[in-house]
């Protein structure tokens, strides 16, 4: 496989805190450790700070973090860590609290540094979790709430524990979160004032086709958190000038895709309008267990397609898996919106959300090319 660009890093907290670690800063966490109601941010949601005011990550969607950025401060200069509560009650109109009427409980901590004596946060945890995120690993990350221990288990099975032995309970529960993709809190009528917090590999979305709706649907994806890869063996197409930090393969599709192996993080999607290169493609795509597979033409396109595919042996209940024509029926005519269509797409099948489960509504001939 020839290949060339490998995607830029994504923007995670863990190794943002390294590199704010390194620079010299004084950082600190805050973590979703509690919701109910109509949460503005699920469980798990991070929120990274250091000492000369940087932010990056959310906990409410901006209802609270100026609230938790003040108290991440006192936290860096030495306060202890704690779990601050929003929502739940009537709040008076100018106190801290949820637009949307929920409820947030938010654990901030200090990580331990010489500008943070005092924090709590292990800075050797940094680099084991950064370097199992880069190699792709799924890991589970358990804490206690008042800062004490914290313990990450990688995907291979693999325990650090930096502070004190976790207990069994703690290590059961993140093993199985690992195994199963569960994310969210442990209840406290098992182990008290404890969290586990799942983090998954990206996802990733293979594009075959560097067609113009690609370089649109790379970059979104790209900022939606995606891994994303372009497949085409046209290499006057597949620059780096028209996918920056994009990886780019030139191989034909199906070998590409039988390289990669996708797997059930992975959304495949083909765009070049051109039978030689999506059907061989959707053909090997079809083998795998991507959660979504998506082809771009008209309706007229979708039936051909498809009826090739048929006549080359793909079954019918295989077929059923091929969303096409590719995109949410918006209505959407130029490039950016087609984009936008496969997009949000891609992200209720992902989800599960309603419109994502149902063909029926499904009407094909709403995004053509």
């Amino acid at each position: 496989m020839s290949s060339s660009a490998p995607p830029a890093k994504l923007s995670c907290p863990f190794a943002l805190a390294q590199e704010w670690l390194t620079q010299g800063r004084a950082v600190a966490f805050a973590t979703v450790v509690g919701t109910g109601g109509r949460s503005p941010r699920p469980l798990g949601s991070i929120m990274v700070m250091d000492d000369s005011g940087r932010v990056e990550g959310s906990v409410s969607g901006g209802c609270v973090e100026a609230d938790v950025m003040s108290i991440a401060k006192e936290v860096m200069d030495g306060a202890p860590p704690c779990v601050r509560s929003y929502g739940g009650e009537e709040v008076g109109l100018w106190s801290v609290g949820l637009a949307c009427g929920g409820r947030l409980d938010v654990f901030v901590e200090a990580v331990r540094s010489p500008l943070s004596p005092e924090g709590t946060f292990p800075a050797e945890l940094l680099t084991w979790i950064t370097d199992r995120r880069t190699k792709g690993e799924p890991l589970a990350i358990g804490m206690a709430l008042d800062g004490s221990r914290h313990a990450v288990l990688a995907g291979e099975g693999a325990l650090f524990c930096p502070d004190e032995e976790v207990p069994s309970a703690i290590v059961s529960i993140m093993t199985e979160r690992v195994a199963t993709g569960e994310a969210g809190a442990v209840s406290p009528a098992i182990t008290p004032d404890w969290f586990v917090q799942l983090l998954m590999p990206a996802p990733r979305l293979l594009i075959v086709g560097a067609v113009h709706i690609a370089q649109v649907l790379a970059a979104m994806a790209t900022n939606a958190g995606y891994d994303v890869t372009i497949i085409d063996p046209r290499t006057s197409l597949a620059t780096p000038e028209r996918f920056p930090g994009v990886r780019l393969v030139d191989d034909w599709p199906d070998d590409a895709l039988s390289a990669a192996r996708p797997d059930r993080m992975t959304a495949i999607v083909t765009l070049t309008h051109d039978s030689k290169l999506d059907d061989p493609a959707l053909m090997e795509a079809l083998k795998g267990p991507a959660f979504y597979i998506g082809a771009l033409g008209s309706r007229g396109t979708q039936a051909s397609r498809l009826e090739r595919l048929r006549e080359a042996g793909v079954s019918e209940e295989s077929l059923q898996r091929v969303r096409g024509p590719v995109g949410l029926p918006i209505g959407a005519v130029d490039v950016e919106e087609i984009a936008i269509s496969i997009m949000a797409d891609i992200v209720a099948v992902r989800r599960g959300a309603p419109l994502a489960k149902s063909i029926s509504w499904w009407s094909p001939g709403q995004v053509k090319a």
